[in-house]
């Protein structure tokens, strides 16, 4: 079995998609652990993390995702275990998520420093797994750079076998033919340079419903449909039908119930999703429109400011239902990782 600890420098730097894409590259049986947990779901009076939870469902894994984290806080985690009791916790979950498969995918907590009061962050599972770090960086041209320079400076001295994989790059030919080279020289063994991909970021309306645990009240069927741009109603409806913004497609309209103007131009539209606020329901000549035309309309209780700042704040995450942006990213990672080295 092949250890693979998966870690990043800086947060939101696309670990899990890279697992995802790598588990279906490699096209073998594997196991998941996620030591630390840092999205963290409560449901039904149960705790798990949200990544352990999504590989779990994409690829139906025996185990429970609530088996594949230690804890969530480091309070507790630092009540629970000294470090001898974490490493022989980290032992058992391999034990138990990682035998009789060919790879096991261990990944760190959101930056590279998380964890290291408790022992759990990316360092410290190396030392412990004895696996392979793949590192993920992402961001501007500085960004990589520092991030790079950081890693050969104090993992290198760790005699730690490692590569990296290069995320987000907005024009992947130029940043190979005028970067690539410098960052070879320095020693450091480049997995793949992937490119940053826009529909990666065009989340369903599903995913902002259940974020934000709005109501749907209207057109269900439309769930699936894609948002690529949001529009906050503040403008007349007249006004808002005009605007260059308001007629693109894949729109997620944000407006309280009682506009129904607005409603009336957004759903006339291409709309892909409407966010009532305040809890005003509209009229029920405008929710059998949505209904009739498959546009989820989807009621919260906050008002519009405090609503479109959850939305502009989230992360666009994979989610389990989500075929379309999941096999792009396993076409990505085919295409730009050397797969290889891995198997």
């Amino acid at each position: 079995m092949k250890n693979l600890i998966i870690g990043s420098v800086s947060a939101e730097a696309g670990k899990t998609s890279l697992i995802v894409g790598l588990a279906k590259a490699l096209n073998k049986n594997f196991g998941y652990l996620k030591p630390f947990g840092d999205r963290l779901i409560y449901r039904k009076k149960r705790l798990w993390d949200y990544d352990a939870a999504l590989v779990t469902n994409i690829f139906g894994l025996e185990h429970s995702s609530e088996e594949m984290t230690i804890g969530f806080e480091h309070a507790k985690l630092r009540y629970m275990y000294d470090e001898s009791g974490t490493k022989d916790k980290l032992s058992e979950m391999v034990k138990n998520l990682g035998d009789n498969n060919p790879y096991l995918f261990i990944e760190g907590g959101k930056d590279f420093t998380y964890g290291t009061s408790v022992k759990l962050d990316t360092l410290s599972l190396v030392k412990y797994l004895k696996g392979k770090l793949i590192l993920v960086v992402a961001g501007d041209e500085g960004t990589i750079i520092d991030d790079l320079t950081f890693v050969k400076k104090y993992i290198d001295t760790a005699d730690i076998d490692y590569s990296v994989v290069i995320n987000k790059v907005t024009n992947i030919e130029d940043y190979k033919e005028n970067h690539l080279n410098e960052i070879n020289e320095m020693g450091i063994n480049v997995l793949g340079v992937l490119p940053y991909e826009q529909d990666l970021i065009h989340v369903p309306v599903s995913y902002i419903a259940e974020r934000i645990q709005a109501r749907v009240i209207a057109g269900e069927g439309g769930l699936n449909k894609r948002i690529k741009q949001t529009f906050v109603g503040s403008m007349s409806g007249d006004s808002a039908s005009r605007h260059p913004i308001f007629q693109k497609e894949n729109k997620l309209v944000i407006t309280a119930g009682d506009r129904s103007d607005y409603l009336v131009a957004a759903l006339d539209s291409n709309t892909s999703g409407i966010i009532l606020t305040n809890n005003i329901i509209p009229p029920q000549s405008l929710i059998s429109i949505a209904s009739e035309k498959n546009i989820p309309m989807m009621l919260v209780p906050f008002d519009t400011f405090t609503t479109a700042k959850q939305v502009d704040d989230m992360t666009p995450l994979l989610t389990k239902d989500d075929n379309e942006r999941i096999d792009l990213v396993s076409k990505i990672i085919k295409e730009n990782i050397n797969i290889k080295a891995l198997a």
